[in-house]
């Protein structure tokens, strides 16, 4: 009998992945996790029945929400990632030398401990001496954090359940304010593609706008998201992630990436039509 993990994009559309082995089942205090291991897309963590990651193309994500903002801002010191509990977002920043401090806040302890033991190569740097976790919730940790951060990375599940409190306008200003004067914020901004989804963005969007004087969307395509098809914010208090974007100084890192580019950089934040025409009715 084959197994296979079924996860709904929308009413009408579901992603089905067929699954080699059950790994690891555990309800915490927050929500359902479980980590399945599939033929096509390796180890996958789902939590609340969501598809958070699959080793096959975790990278893509991953990179995205790191390298852009980094690419962008001069001198990133300290950061702060709110949720990747799986150590993915903390990875691709460890890979920076110039960055000196990264706090990561995640409410589930069980996230982590799942993922330090069935998706290690995610989680191999949350022992790097800058790291430094908080059990916590996002909202009560960075309320207590002023002009704190270089570089803030909203890195949550959807705005729904345990993570709706991550797509406020309260809790953009408390992000604002947790910003040195030239901060960048950068979040996941889900999909516009299913109506429900682009409700959500639409709204992440506005209140995102009203509180940043610099917020753009950029896009990626990641095959195990809703649609293939997912999109994150820039908000900055300075930098413009076209205009201040030094593309020859992220060259000179050296640094190895599976689906980043400086030319993917840019080419990011030129959107299709429609997605246009949604961003420009709340701005």
């Amino acid at each position: 009998m084959e197994l296979w993990f079924s996860e709904f994009h929308a009413p009408d559309v579901k992603h089905s992945i067929r699954v080699n082995r059950h790994l690891y089942s555990h309800k915490s205090d927050y929500q359902q996790i479980d980590i399945f291991d599939t033929p096509e897309f390796g180890r996958v963590l789902a939590l609340d029945g969501n598809v958070m990651l699959t080793e096959r193309d975790e990278f893509i994500y991953d990179e995205m929400i790191t390298h852009v903002p980094m690419a962008v801002h001069p001198h990133v010191k300290d950061v702060l990632v709110i949720g990747a509990g799986d150590g993915g977002v903390v990875k691709e920043l460890t890979r920076y030398d110039c960055i000196e401090k990264i706090d990561l806040v995640e409410m589930d302890v069980q996230v982590i401990e799942a993922c330090r033991t069935y998706l290690p190569e995610n989680a191999c740097r949350l022992d790097d001496p800058r790291v430094h976790i908080f059990f916590d919730n996002a909202l009560r940790f960075i309320r207590r954090c002023t002009s704190e951060y270089d570089l803030i990375i909203v890195d949550s599940m959807d705005p729904f359940g345990p993570s709706e409190g991550y797509f406020t306008r309260e809790f953009y200003g408390i992000c604002f304010n947790a910003l040195r004067e030239d901060g960048i914020m950068v979040n996941q901004q889900g999909s516009p593609f299913y109506k429900h989804d682009a409700d959500e963005m639409k709204r992440c969007h506005k209140r995102i706008v009203s509180t940043f004087p610099i917020s753009r969307v950029y896009q990626a395509h990641i095959p195990t998201y809703a649609a293939g098809y997912w999109l994150f914010g820039f908000a900055s208090k300075k930098y413009h992630p076209i205009d201040d974007f030094n593309a020859a100084g992220w060259k000179q890192l050296n640094l190895n990436t599976e689906y980043y580019t400086t030319r993917l950089h840019i080419g990011a934040f030129y959107l299709p039509a429609f997605l246009e025409k949604m961003l420009k009715e709340v701005e």
